[in-house]
């Protein structure tokens, strides 16, 4: 089995461990951006289902088709990882934002369920693009000692694409049509393409081995911390689906919510996402990525009890919830830095299955979901609460660098 420590580049070891480069904080900004506007795209779909569906003519079962196919083309990363790992992280994040802007302008030209159908797919698959692309770039270029910050700033963006970028959407659907916000996305992604190849710099390849797709699966497959670190990736998001899929249902037959309520409780999540991702940006650096991902999930555990006895009432539910979807994220982000050095020679790689790891989580998740609510909303909890004891069994077992001693400067 592969060791960690075996896989650092020699020059890493005499990195500054608490030194940002210069110029990483204006590249944070743009790619925090662009992230946010890839995530609004994609967020949107689930408020406005409906419109969109009046809007092409089809029923609600057509769109959800939609929804889960776009959903696997995440799995698809890990075939464009060889590329970037040859190509170097500017490679990808440029292709990344290619993809969305042929995709949002494809749909605004032609819109019809073909191509929403086939454009959709083609802007989830960017985002995730994106998302592995520049987490390899942050570990490239920032030392692990202060990495966890800046890999928390970058998930600012999917908490701000449900507070801001999803309502402003809507607001633009509301006095236009449905197809009016694709151009604004198109618009965008021919912004960052430009701005992306003027700001961000071009270092060497990731990697300096011609890595293909059987030998970066081959080199995942050698360590014991990269597989463990998988599947740790697909029990938790697996577990947080199973409730995520359903609370809305559940919301609506315990509280009689409506379509206004839900909105409203969507908000409240969107915030517990911020706090969660500005909770590890503190404190994640300071307490230890691995000791950061414990504490979340045994705060997910407790959230997954306290809405087990305290959910019969609304604001004990919602607090609950609150709870549940903080903790989440907060582990979501503090596991990150600790992907992205388990093999820093084959970080895109890692990182791509990474994503692989989430999307394949999140639809077993969803197809287990719906048959454990028919049972009792307590049983997804209970379900929940034993993947997220097993994620922390495999979370134990995973070797992670050594963070002892580590003084950590305010940026």
């Amino acid at each position: 089995m592969t060791n960690i420590e075996e896989n650092h580049p020699p020059q890493r070891k005499i990195l500054k461990q608490n030194t940002l480069p210069r110029g990483i904080l204006s590249q944070v900004v743009l790619l925090t951006v662009v992230r946010t506007t890839f995530n609004t795209a994609n967020r949107m779909v689930y408020p406005f289902l409906a419109v969109f569906a009046r809007g092409l003519g089809v029923d609600l079962a057509g769109i959800s088709w939609v929804m889960s196919a776009r959903s696997f083309t995440a799995v698809c990363t890990p075939f464009l990882a060889p590329s970037i790992e040859r190509r170097g992280r500017k490679f990808g994040m440029l292709m990344a934002v290619a993809l969305f802007t042929l995709a949002n302008t494809a749909l605004f030209l032609f819109p019809t369920y073909a191509v929403f159908f086939v454009s959709q797919c083609i802007s989830y698959l960017s985002l995730y693009l994106m998302y592995s692309t520049v987490h390899a770039y942050v570990g490239d270029q920032v030392p692990y000692a202060v990495r966890g910050r800046i890999a928390a700033i970058f998930e600012f963006s999917w908490s701000l694409s449900f507070m801001v970028g999803v309502p402003l959407m809507g607001l633009l659907i509301s006095g236009s049509s449905w197809r009016s916000p694709f151009p604004v996305f198109a618009g965008i992604g021919l912004l960052a393409f430009l701005l992306i190849m003027r700001l961000i710099p071009n270092p060497k390849p990731g990697s300096s081995q011609q890595i293909n797709l059987l030998e970066g699966f081959r080199t995942i497959l050698n360590s014991r911390t990269a597989v463990t670190g998988l599947l740790f990736s697909l029990l938790f998001h697996l577990g947080n689906e199973t409730i995520n899929l359903v609370f809305g249902v559940w919301l609506e037959d315990s509280f009689g919510f409506k379509i206004a309520a839900l909105g409203a409780a969507a908000l409240v999540i969107g915030v517990a996402d911020f706090l969660g991702e500005s909770l590890s940006a503190v404190f994640v650096d300071k307490l230890g990525k691995k000791r950061s991902v414990a504490i979340g999930i045994t705060v997910n555990l407790i959230s997954l009890v306290l809405l087990f006895l305290a959910g019969h009432t609304l604001w004990s539910a919602m607090a609950s919830l609150f709870l549940l979807f903080l903790s989440f994220e907060f582990v979501v982000v503090s596991f990150l830095p600790v992907m992205s050095e388990v093999l820093p020679n084959a970080r895109a790689t890692l990182l791509s299955y990474d994503v692989a790891a989430h999307a394949a989580g999140r639809g077993f998740g969803a197809i287990i979901a719906s048959s454990l609510y028919a049972l009792g909303f307590s049983i997804n909890i209970a379900a929940s609460a034993v993947i997220a004891v097993c994620a922390l069994v495999l979370l134990s077992k995973m070797d992670t660098p050594a963070e002892k001693g580590v003084v950590v400067k305010p940026i």
